[in-house]
């Protein structure tokens, strides 16, 4: 049998991990029609089809799970052995895929991802935002950012931001119309808006008093999947809203939406952790972004500490 080319099996990873013949033809630098020869040139000479394709979806066939699966050791090796070679340049380079939670993206990279890329100008960054726990390995991503207490024991995890409050807001319009809850309980009376999590699930209203953290069933006539929607109608009296500070901060300094039950405040979300599998060496450009955000944080700690601005 004759052995394919580097190019044939670069390309049909590239389809079978991207499942498109157009994403994969982005992603390495060919035309559609070029990988798609690739491909066929590749199944002709191993007599056997890898992929398997309709008019809507690409996937790979059993002999090309099979295929992948005996030659993912070996491809993972390979980018080892080219991305040690970034040891031997002045400055860490390469691409860093990172998967991240919407507030770690909103409020950790945001704010820095621009000043890090202008120190580190051969580095890449390709950001997946999503507020599932995706497998790193799996995923082919080289760390993710998510709360602490969601992150398994085996990662390596660094602390690049402190606890996250969570509030209960609603417009002053909204609180005129329909009164101000004094308790969690009253919310059964008054339209909340929901968060729905992209596995189906609702975010639970959750309240703390003393020690005791308790949920609240709420209702409302608004749910949604997008945090950005949700402030929006509550700032335009929608209903109540909880959700992270972070999230409604300038509005409530604005007063277009004001905080109630603070006494009742439930407990924050956890600190944000920069996390990796432990078992793998640390790439340089990994190391670099790991350093720069753990000195971000500590900067920004020494800025607002109370002990330094007396």
């Amino acid at each position: 049998m004759v052995i394919p080319s580097i190019t044939e099996t670069t390309a049909l990873v590239a389809v079978l991990e991207e499942k498109s013949f157009r994403s994969a033809s982005r992603k390495i630098g060919l035309s559609p029609a070029r990988v798609s020869e690739l491909v066929r040139n590749l199944e002709a000479r191993v007599g056997v089809r890898l992929v398997e394709r309709t008019s809507r979806s690409v996937a790979a066939s059993p002999a090309g799970q099979h295929f992948m699966a005996r030659l993912r050791p070996a491809l993972d090796a390979y980018q080892a052995a080219v991305e040690s070679l970034n040891e031997f340049r002045s400055k860490p380079a390469g691409l860093l895929r990172l998967t991240v939670a919407p507030p770690a993206a909103d409020f950790v990279l945001a704010p820095r991802i621009a000043r890090f890329l202008s120190l580190y100008p051969e580095i890449s960054i390709d950001v997946s935002v999503d507020w599932g726990m995706v497998d790193l390995i799996a995923g082919h991503f080289d760390a993710g950012i998510r709360a602490g207490e969601r992150i398994a024991r085996d990662m390596v995890a660094v602390r690049i931001s402190d606890e996250m409050p969570i509030v209960v807001a609603a417009s002053p319009a909204y609180l005129h119309r329909r009164g101000t809850p004094a308790t969690p309980q009253e919310l059964t009376q008054h339209n909340c808006i929901s968060f729905r999590f992209p596995s189906g699930g609702l975010a639970p209203w959750r309240f703390r008093k003393g020690r005791r953290t308790f949920e609240v069933q709420v209702d409302g006539q608004l749910t949604a999947s997008e945090l950005p929607i949700a402030v929006t109608a509550a700032i335009d009296g929608a209903g109540l809203i909880q959700i992270p500070l972070a999230y409604v901060a300038p509005e409530l300094a604005a007063r277009r939406l004001v905080t109630v039950l603070e006494e009742w405040a439930r407990p924050p979300v956890d600190s944000l952790f920069l996390y990796y599998p432990s078992r793998r060496q640390m790439r340089l450009p990994l190391k670099a972004l790991v350093d720069y955000l753990r000195e971000a944080y500590r900067r920004g700690k020494r800025q607002y500490s109370p002990e330094l601005s007396r």
